[in-house]
């Protein structure tokens, strides 16, 4: 993270400016592997407090891997706290059967076209597994919301960036855009606590 901040710090100003405000960015990983993708799902347009419970549940009763989801009643599902539509995406997971392994060494492309494949699993979610829990450094989740905002803040932007225009404009920051992204979370943070950005 230290190499990759100091580089974007020196081919681009403003994050220079983030770097001399924030200081380097945290390292954030993750497992990787079927439980970090279902966790994914389980996480989606819930509250962090609400996944958890419902990952606890699952995990009680021991239904966190492909062939014990495959065996299991929607009935137990349901009564972990899983909606219809995140059993199916689960199941759908389970059945996928991924060569987690092997993702470990597919070009960045590759991991994102075969995760988005899954039904459940969009874009976003599979470009924050390829930084998060692969360590990839060159890739970048332009639809996050909190990146779009730090961007439009430190950048001086009269509005959020879209997606699109982002990816654009993150193509300037590669080969270190996990990096920049790090970086970017890290400024929205302070920026946040100093001007109560929503």
């Amino acid at each position: 993270m230290r190499e990759g901040a100091g580089w974007l710090a020196r081919a681009e100003p403003r994050f220079a400016e983030a770097l001399e405000l924030c200081g380097p960015p945290p390292l954030r990983r993750r497992a990787d592997g079927f439980a970090a993708l279902m966790g994914a799902i389980v996480s989606q347009q819930v509250s962090t407090a609400a996944a958890r419970a419902i990952q606890g549940r699952l995990a009680a009763t021991g239904l966190t891997e492909p062939a014990t989801i495959r065996q299991a009643e929607d009935a137990a599902l349901r009564a972990a706290g899983l909606s219809r539509q995140k059993i199916r995406y689960i199941r759908a997971l389970a059945e996928a059967g991924i060569d987690f392994e092997a993702l470990r060494t597919a070009p960045d492309a590759e991991v994102v076209a075969t995760l988005v494949e899954l039904p459940g699993i969009g874009r976003w979610t599979a470009e924050i597994y390829a930084m998060f829990s692969l360590g990839r450094a060159d890739v970048f989740a332009p639809n996050d919301l909190a990146l779009q905002e730090a961007t439009r803040i430190l950048f001086s932007l009269p509005e959020r960036p879209k997606e699109r225009a982002l990816r654009g404009m993150a193509e300037a920051w590669t080969p270190w855009r996990t990096v920049a992204a790090g970086m970017l979370w890290h400024y929205y943070h302070h920026a946040k606590n100093r001007e109560g950005v929503a």
